[in-house]
């Protein structure tokens, strides 16, 4: 058996699953080859199961370091229950008692033990290291190795003492993994880690399952998200505030409108902000309103919303904080609320301190509003952030790339605005500035008789939306800035001077509102549902009553994932149940009689007919069908000939390519397609498949056009679609 066959055969065996994710695979053969090795990787990649997997396979323990004791237990909970053998992984930090710690030392030496998680205060006892002396250790996996850097936004400072402390047990070989690290911060990690010649892998930073938008913050923002969470039907989600009070006051709000949620922040004792926080793990509430506090250690997969009251200061923690939603592959909607007057305070807040701070801050802040204000693809952006360039025009999945826009010729109401800014001496903000163009009397307008410049007035009939975002366009654009020491007024740079003496057309984006925006709302929210929505619905509750039986969090025993496909195949045997994605031997032995039972019962009280039934008794008939089909393709047999020669129609035929096709098996049916189909409308049939939400037939004709397109057109390409991509 090839080290391919071996590592696909344990993914299978011991985490149900058939595939590994991005590098995967590659990161656990460098391991496994010896290689000291760094990860960086997003939230939701995959990054546990690199050291998780060969720590199964290798001789010895792997010592795992995590920062925080939430984070161990649930990596230990998950790890035992992915096996039949509790003592497969432990932890030892402040927690556990004397007797408990010797009980994990026992199962250490007696060969059970594959992972022990430690925190580094725990690894530097000097009873610990003499421990660890003793035992062949297979590898040192640093969970959030960008606590080891100063320059990391977590920094502990007992991660500087690992180094030492590995030096002292034994040399092994060492794997760094993180979500969030600049080049600086990756070279702080190996130059702290003595791992500068380690094999470096970087994961794409895009997460094609979330969802962004932006949404103008009101006063009735907290309406806003009441309506919201109710429309996602009591799935989990988390909501970031910058302020402790605003914290306590919006958790506040959610209960009295009986959405379950509580508070965490800094400003909590430990035994509360723990309490809370298990709350949200074991599903007692559906939502947590928290602080930035909030978040690492928290391995909650099925996370559907995050919502940010407050523009953050940065986008790297707005990448991070979003991160923590979908991280199972489903659904994850990020809702952010944006005003400029947030901005202004928190520009407000760096007075007083050094320049140099004031600088850095106001960089991060003018990234953060940039991103809000933009029309362009929010997900470009944020990749753009991380030095990744997306090089789709339109990804389909955030607020931006869904809305129509209208170029608007801005030239004229751009000089205004420019003309303006240099009549009130580079020292007002941009609402002033408006203001003015507006004629709006206000009272800082009539203080400094600026009603009285000649531009006042001048754009009176303009949309004041129109002229804001024009101001926004014309600082991506580079004809003025903001002031960082005066926190945003606005200054002409040498090209907005220029542009005031010889004008270039200058367009702005301008949306086109629709009718239907409510309903694309709705369909948001609904994108992950089962086949079988009832069953779907009473396997969460026997998840949800083992969960609280077994005081592990509902995700631990099955993702929303797995649920999902045992709804639509219903499996009713342990066999049959090892064939859903993440289930492996150990969970479908731990849980499965319970999960099938139920499924059992639910086929036959409602007389249905399993997908696996039909095929058991087809599949002699279709099996030599089948092969027939598939070798007439391989010799490039047009398909209605084959359909004459089998004695089937053109519907028929296509019927056992589609089921072929949906089993798995690639075929190139692009030679048949080229003869009937017209090359533009096999793209645009394409192009829909690619990103509609389903690949349902009529749904298809009804967007496409029914006039326009003939129904078995759109089968092939749909054909070719899933072959190419799905195979």
């Amino acid at each position: 058996m090839t080290r391919h066959e071996q590592l696909i055969a344990a993914l299978q065996h011991n985490f149900g699953f058939d595939t590994f994710k991005g590098n995967q695979e590659a990161i656990i053969n460098s391991l496994m080859d010896g290689n000291d090795t760094f990860v960086l990787m997003p939230t939701g990649g995959g990054k546990s199961l690199c050291y998780q997997l060969p720590s199964l396979l290798m001789e010895g323990v792997a010592i795992v370091i995590s920062p925080l004791i939430a984070l161990m237990k649930n990596q230990v909970d998950a790890m035992r229950n992915f096996s039949d053998e509790d003592g497969i992984a432990h932890f030892i930090n402040s927690s556990l008692s004397r007797p408990e710690i010797n009980a994990v030392k026992s199962d250490i030496l007696s060969g059970k033990t594959k992972l022990l998680y430690v925190a580094p205060e725990s690894l530097t006892k000097d009873e610990n290291v003499d421990f660890l002396k003793g035992i062949k250790i297979s590898f040192y996996a640093v969970d959030e190795a960008h606590c080891i850097s100063e320059w990391g936004h977590d920094f502990r400072p007992e991660y500087r003492r690992i180094h030492p402390i590995v030096e002292r047990i034994g040399k092994a070989p060492i794997i760094a993994l993180t979500a969030t690290a600049t080049p600086k911060v990756q070279n702080d990690i190996q130059k702290n880690l003595d791992m500068m010649h380690a094999k470096v892998f970087k994961s794409s930073f895009n997460r094609p399952n979330l969802y962004y938008e932006v949404r103008t913050k009101t006063d009735s923002v907290d309406k806003e998200i009441v309506k919201y969470i109710r429309n996602m039907n009591g799935k989990s989600g988390i909501i970031y505030c910058l302020s402790r009070k605003t914290v306590e006051d919006l958790a506040a709000t959610l209960c009295v409108n009986n959405i379950p949620s509580l508070p965490y922040h800094a400003g909590m004792d430990a035994a509360t902000r723990t309490a809370n926080q298990d709350a949200f793990l074991m599903e007692k509430v559906q939502v947590i309103v928290a602080t930035i506090a909030f978040g690492m250690g928290i391995d909650k997969p099925d996370v559907r919303f995050v919502i940010h009251y407050d523009i953050p200061k940065s986008l790297e923690g707005y990448y991070q904080e979003t991160g923590r939603s979908g991280r199972d592959g489903g659904e994850g909607q990020c809702i952010c609320f944006f005003s400029p007057k947030d901005i202004d305070r928190m520009r407000k807040f760096q007075q007083g301190k050094p320049v140099a701070e004031q600088e850095i801050s106001n960089k991060l802040l003018y990234e953060t509003q940039t991103y809000a204000e933009s029309h362009f693809c929010r997900r470009k952006m944020l990749l753009h952030y991380f030095g990744e360039e997306y090089h789709q025009e339109n990804c389909g999945n955030c607020d931006n790339c869904r809305k129509t826009y209208r170029m608007m010729d801005a030239t004229e109401l751009l000089t205004l605005i420019l003309e303006t800014i240099q009549q009130l001496n580079e020292k007002f903000r941009s609402r002033h500035v408006v203001d003015i163009i507006k004629g709006n009397k206000t009272s800082t307008v009539i203080s400094y008789k600026h009603d009285e410049l000649e531009n006042f007035g001048s754009g009176e009939d303009e949309d004041e939306s129109v002229l804001h975002a024009i101001v926004r366009q014309a600082l991506i654009a580079g004809y003025i800035k903001q002031d960082i020491e005066s926190y945003g007024d606005l200054k002409l740079t040498p090209d907005g001077k220029k542009f005031i003496k010889r004008p270039t057309r200058f367009e702005v984006p301008i949306e086109i509102n629709n009718d239907d925006e409510d309903t694309d709302l709705e369909a948001n929210i609904g994108a992950c549902a089962a086949a079988d929505d009832v069953l779907f619905s009473i396997l969460k509750d026997l998840r949800k009553k083992l969960s609280k039986k077994l005081n592990v969090p509902p995700f631990v025993i099955f993702q929303d994932g797995s649920l999902e496909a045992m709804a639509t195949s219903y499996p009713i045997t342990i066999e049959e149940l090892q064939n859903i994605p993440g289930v492996g031997a150990g969970k479908a032995k731990r849980y499965g009689e319970e999960f099938i039972r139920i499924i059992k019962e639910y086929v036959d009280e409602n007389d249905i007919i399993r997908p696996e039934d039909l095929r058991v008794r087809t599949v002699a008939k279709n099996s030599v069908r089948k092969i027939a089909i598939i070798q007439a393709i391989d010799r490039r047999v047009a398909l209605d000939d084959l359909a004459e020669r089998l004695g089937m129609s053109m519907e028929e035929i296509l019927e056992e390519i589609e089921a072929i096709v949906y089993s798995g098996t690639r075929l190139n049916i692009k030679y048949f397609i080229d003869e009937v189909v017209d090359p533009d409308e096999e793209a645009d049939i394409y192009d829909y498949f690619r990103t509609a939400e389903s690949d349902n037939i009529r749904q298809a004709m009804q967007e496409l056009g029914e006039d326009d397109y003939d129904e078995i057109n759109v089968r092939l390409v749909r054909i070719k679609f899933h072959s190419d991509l799905g195979n």
